[in-house]
């Protein structure tokens, strides 16, 4: 099982993106694999949050946005986050040196290993080093020409 990371999704998903062609070709060969995909609400929210950073957009945007949000939850597997993942959470900040925003990169392992999922697709590999006794993770390079 995979996780797709927040930056993976939104590269495959704009055409002008520099790692859009990896992110596309990572997440066809997954799944033509038969890998079970994932994401988090947190990816969803992450996404839509990079992807709408414009003080305004149209309406036709946001729906456009909305409407793909709603295809992934169909395409992918979603791994909620409740109290289990809190208390996770919980557990690995005793365990791994993490403060300020590396407690989101926590979560999204605590995610993970409360729904069983062991490998993270992500360009920002640096990020979860040191999680790598949990997970391992899928650099998007490995899919870059």
């Amino acid at each position: 099982m995979v996780l797709i990371d927040s930056n993976v999704l939104v590269y495959a998903n704009s055409a002008s993106a520099p790692m859009h062609a990896a992110a596309a070709a990572a997440l066809t060969e997954l799944d033509r694999s038969g890998e079970v995909l994932w994401i988090s609400r947190r990816t969803i929210r992450e996404c839509l949050v990079a992807t709408t950073r414009l003080p305004y957009l149209p309406v036709s945007v946001r729906s456009e946005l909305a409407a793909r949000v709603r295809a992934w939850e169909r395409r992918y597997r979603v791994a909620e986050d409740g109290p289990d993942v809190t208390a996770r959470l919980l557990k690995l900040f005793e365990q791994v040196l993490v403060g300020g925003k590396q407690v989101h990169d926590a979560n999204l392992v605590a995610t993970m290993l409360v729904h069983g999922i062991d490998r993270l697709l992500t360009h920002n590999t640096a990020d979860f080093d040191r999680f790598e006794q949990w997970i391992e993770v899928l650099p998007l390079s490995r899919w870059a020409t």
